[in-house]
């Protein structure tokens, strides 16, 4: 069945049947098209070609994990077409690194209409704010350059003259700005993760950082559990195709979600729906299930040999020194401190997975030895999941899946199905140590000696956690390492990277904020929301319009993208920015800039090295002549590699050649297992923490929350209990639902979420079951009103039997688009509807939303095609 052929339309009658036969049932019926929306091939998207110009290797930087290898058709300066990976011949071993549609769509959305062209301030702005409270709806005011760097000149000197460098909120997260503020005194930095959700903090201290084995291990698998995950959508690419392969040799996939996603449509055997926030639980009813069946002689399910070597806190005899034996992790299974087993039928009150099902898969992962349980950060981010990731890791230890051939506990990232030691290495970002180039880092002195602007993920004295920057503002004060609350007055918000009013939880409390402070200026390439809410916005290049970059791809690849073409408008680099207001404001320029950007690209390209077939030894990448130096105008060596230098850069990418059994494979912590002593973790004691007093301490000394160290349950601060007024006597509350905030094909986050095309391929529908929908009187393409306790959206329905009842999904990353009268967005932005609750350890909680949704009597929404993006002319208003 084609997909646009598939029914999108969920069924109308009441569904009654248990979850898990319901689950199957889907599973049978073939799923359906999951809100893609097909077109036919056009120049849409290829443009017409002409065999004028020249094919250019093309950066693609968002953030969505895939990895894909584009490049440009350039015809008189003009990018007329996209093209993807050619350069080799597509096989298993020798993958081609193909771009998806977002990559492909590159070139419209960077010519787009929408793009930033010249500096803008707002017209009602003066020194000191002016008429603040019209950010977001003021007129717009072209000015030079020159104009727009002395205003932000002067802000800064003001702002930092009047209240001192610590009244600067900075969003620069590894960028040249922040190499300038810096110098120029510090600024009030911000820490905290949002991809990992709590894994960040569990990789820190329990031992397991969640790396993955070599992809020619893993297809040798022979079951794989898929615990939140969806490639096809947020990692298209090598993950899926490596999966795909591990299905052609005979695996089973087993998925535990709440929603039938692509990826599970493709590749599943089983589908076990969980509700969103509950995975701790289903764990732990597993964990019990082992515990209480084991039977070394007659049944064996737990790998005691591994726990009494590799691991610490599992039961009474093997805790950490000093500790009371009786805080170990089985007896909190057994429910010996508190009276409650944490046994399958308590998993299934809360999880709504069959507690026979929760036995049978406890079973399944413990007598398969070659077997894969992959989650990803989704399932983490969750409010008070802090020991999550520790439940995992025990999961995992008991039955045996980590350290082993075919076998291991792994996160589904970035570089996900395919672990191991890069096999062509270079440099993926500017380089502090480099042998040509070696410029000191430039530290922000208000943060505890942090690199400026770099990316600062636990609790660091003198930083905002990130998830409160915006009450920090309104409430003027913060919450230190030590949990205590700190006093703090913030004038100014500097955004050089990223969309924080828009991706960061309680978007209408942030919007609040920008309209409080002094001054806020973003320098980007669109008006985001961040601009949107600005006073002076600063109109930045993407990566084709600068001197290139250098990156790894996965394991087996090294990219180099060069200079596509020339800037858009009066668009400028962010270096020039720093430089220029460095000049003005008294700063060594040459500290923000103390290198050629040209030359450290040669250098990184010079400085790669690949590893040869012994599986130990690097040689160079490159050859470079005396000829290829004169040519590039570059310092340098001659020296021999593997390829000339010119073919790399016209090929953009290189591919190591891999063949079965050759020296290059990778089993995450083998050499641990077979000797843990010679080869321990960087946990304090050399081992899997299943008891962690460090994460324990971590967590607890915030005081947003308290856990114990060991992988105990908390429920989430807005989880499937908190949909019921009263729990105990399960009556819900006047937020019955649950929002599953999922990555999208059509966007990265809010990349690519305003160009037309995404726009046009994939809708963004709030997507519903029909139980739920049928209840409300809610039909499929029907306008719904979705409120939780922090704000309202308007979406468009989708009505499937692909998501659990009680649930209802939502993708992140649109734009918000608030109606300022009834306070209500129209974009869908799914942060308008998650608070800025602080959490644990600081992670983000992005999946503990409860909601409401109820049939829109107003005018149906309009398409998001067709209200376009946002791009406010000089003279208009937003």
């Amino acid at each position: 069945m084609r997909v646009e052929d598939r029914p999108r339309e969920g069924a109308a009658r009441p569904f009654k049947a248990s979850l898990d036969a319901w689950s199957r049932a889907v599973k049978l019926a073939g799923g359906v098209g999951f809100g893609l929306k097909q077109l036919p091939r056009s120049d849409k998207l290829l443009g017409p070609g002409g065999g004028r110009g020249k094919w250019i290797a093309a950066d693609c930087w968002p953030d969505c994990g895939s990895k894909g290898y584009n490049k440009a058709y350039v015809e008189d300066g003009v990018v007329v077409r996209m093209g993807t990976d050619d350069n080799i011949e597509d096989s298993w071993n020798r993958p081609q690194l193909r771009a998806c549609a977002r990559g492909q769509s590159l070139r419209l959305w960077l010519l787009g209409a929408d793009r930033l062209k010249y500096p803008m301030k707002r017209k009602n702005w003066e020194p000191g704010g002016g008429q603040k409270e019209l950010r977001g709806k003021d007129e717009w005011v072209r000015i030079s350059w020159d104009e727009a760097l002395d205003i932000l000149a002067g802000e800064l000197k003001r702002v930092k003259e009047t209240y001192g460098n610590r009244a600067i909120l900075a969003n620069f997260v590894g960028t040249i700005t922040a190499r300038f503020l810096g110098a120029y005194g510090g600024f009030t930095e911000q820490w905290g993760g949002h991809s990992l959700g709590t894994w960040m903090n569990a990789i820190f201290f329990t031992g397991y950082e969640m790396q993955w084995s070599d992809r020619f291990d893993m297809v040798e698998t022979k079951l794989f559990l898929l615990w939140g995950t969806n490639p096809v959508w947020s990692q298209a690419g090598l993950p899926a195709y490596t999966y795909w392969e591990a299905k052609k040799r005979g695996a089973r996939f087993i998925a535990i979600d709440p929603f039938y996603n692509p990826t599970y449509e493709m590749l599943t055997d089983e589908w076990i729906p969980i509700r969103p926030g509950t995975d701790h639980t289903m764990l732990l009813g597993m964990m019990h299930t082992l515990v209480v069946e084991d039977d070394p002689s007659t049944n064996p399910l737990i790998d005691w040999d591994f726990m009494h070597r590799c691991t610490v806190g599992f039961d009474r005899d093997h805790m950490p020194e000093g500790v009371d034996s009786s805080e170990n992790f089985v007896d909190y299974l057994l429910g010996k401190d508190d009276g409650q087993p944490k046994d399958a039928e308590w998993a299934s009150e809360i999880c709504g997975v069959p507690p026979e099902r929760i036995r049978w898969l406890a079973r399944e992962l413990a007598k398969e030895r070659d077997a894969v349980l992959c989650t990803s950060g989704g399932v983490a981010r969750v409010d008070n999941a802090d020991s999550l990731p520790q439940a995992f890791i025990t999961l995992a230890a008991m039955t045996g899946h980590i350290g082993r051939a075919h076998s291991q506990l792994a996160l589904a990232h970035h570089f996900g199905t395919n672990g191991g030691p890069q096999l062509v290495q270079g440099q993926n970002s500017r380089s502090y140590s480099n042998s040509h180039l070696r410029a000191p880092p430039v530290l922000n002195p208000l943060a505890s000696n942090t690199m400026a602007g770099g990316l600062v993920v636990l609790p660091t004295p003198g930083c905002i956690n990130i998830y409160e920057i915006n009450s920090a503002v309104l409430n003027e004060q913060y919450t230190e390492v030590d949990g205590a609350k700190t006093p703090i007055d913030l004038r100014m918000i500097y955004h050089a990277h990223g969309s924080r009013v828009n991706q960061i939880p309680n978007t209408l409390e942030a919007i609040k904020a920008h309209r409080k402070v002094e001054f806020v200026v973003t320098q980007n390439m669109f008006m985001n929301a961040d601009a949107i809410y600005s006073d002076l916005v600063l109109p930045v290049t993407s990566r084709w319009e600068r001197e290139g970059n250098v990156c790894i791809g996965y394991r087996e690849q090294l990219l180099w993208h060069s200079k596509v073409m020339e800037p858009y408008f009066e668009c400028k680099d962010d270096l020039w920015i720093g430089v220029q207001l460095a000049k003005r404001l008294g700063v060594d320029p040459t500290i923000v800039e103390p290198w050629s950007w040209g030359q450290e690209i040669f250098n990184q390209v010079a400085d790669a090295r690949v590893m040869q077939d012994d599986g130990k030894t690097l040689e160079p990448l490159v050859t470079i002549t005396e000829e290829d130096l004169a040519h590039f105008g570059f310092e340098g060596e001659p020296q021999v590699g593997r390829i000339p230098i010119r073919e790399f850069q016209e090929k953009g990418i290189y591919h190591i050649p891999r063949e079965p059994g050759d020296n290059h494979s990778f089993v995450y912590l083998e050499a641990f297992r077979n000797d843990p002593e010679r080869h321990p973790t960087h946990s304090q004691s050399g081992k899997l923490e299943i008891h962690c007093q460090a994460l324990a301490d971590v967590v607890n000394n915030l005081g947003w929350a308290k856990i114990r160290p060991i992988p105990s349950y908390n429920p989430p601060l807005e989880g499937y209990e908190a949909t019921f007024s009263d729990w105990p006597a399960r009556i819900k509350g006047e937020y019955p639902l649950q929002i599953y905030n999922v990555h999208m094909p059509r966007n990265a986050h809010t990349f690519f979420d305003n160009a037309t095309v995404m726009r046009e391929l994939f809708p963004h529908e709030f997507i519903m079951n029909p139980a739920d929908a049928e209840a409300r009187g809610i039909a499929n393409g029907d306008t719904v009103l979705v409120r939780s306790p922090w704000g309202k959206i308007l979406r468009t329905t989708w009505v499937t039997p692909l998501v659990m009842p009680g649930v209802c999904v939502l993708g992140q990353g649109a734009r918000v688009d608030l109606d300022e009268e009834t306070g209500i967005d129209h974009g869908g932005c799914a942060n308008v509807l998650k608070g800025g609750t602080l959490t644990g350890g600081g992670h983000s909680g992005f999946n503990s939303v409860i909601a409401q949704v109820e049939k829109w009597t107003g005018a149906p929404l309009r398409p998001d095609l067709d209200r376009g993006a946002i791009i406010p002319l000089p003279g208009e208003r937003m």
